[in-house]
């Protein structure tokens, strides 16, 4: 009987054991998924920076930059408005003279309702 109760000790014994290294196993599975999870993500951000640098890279040299554009775009309206100043310089007395020619010119005549 004593023989029984050894050998039923024993058996406890190694099952507490091999829960203990069933258990290590899981903590460091545990630790290696975050492990692997955290230099995952190191190359996603990685990954991530260098297409963006490529990205903005590209379209500065497709579109070229911010500035370049409002400069562009503030000297076409500077030529625009000058150009139109001139225009205005060249046909205001033309016009001014058509505007006075139409008022002054008065050809009276009676109404085609007027009835004598």
């Amino acid at each position: 009987m004593a023989s029984q109760t050894q050998g039923i000790q024993q058996l406890l014994a190694a099952e507490k054991r091999a829960a203990e290294k069933v258990a290590d196993a899981r903590r460091r599975k545990a630790n290696r998924l975050k492990q692997a999870k955290k230099e995952a993500d190191g190359e996603i951000n990685a990954y991530k920076g260098d297409r963006e640098r490529q990205y903005k890279e590209y379209e500065a040299k497709v579109l070229g930059s911010r500035g370049d554009m409002e400069a562009k775009i503030e000297e076409n309206t500077r030529q625009k408005i000058s150009e139109l100043n001139e225009s205005v310089k060249r046909n205001s007395e033309a016009a001014l003279r058509r505007l006075l020619e139409i008022v002054y010119d008065i050809k009276p005549e009676l109404h085609e309702n007027l009835q004598l």
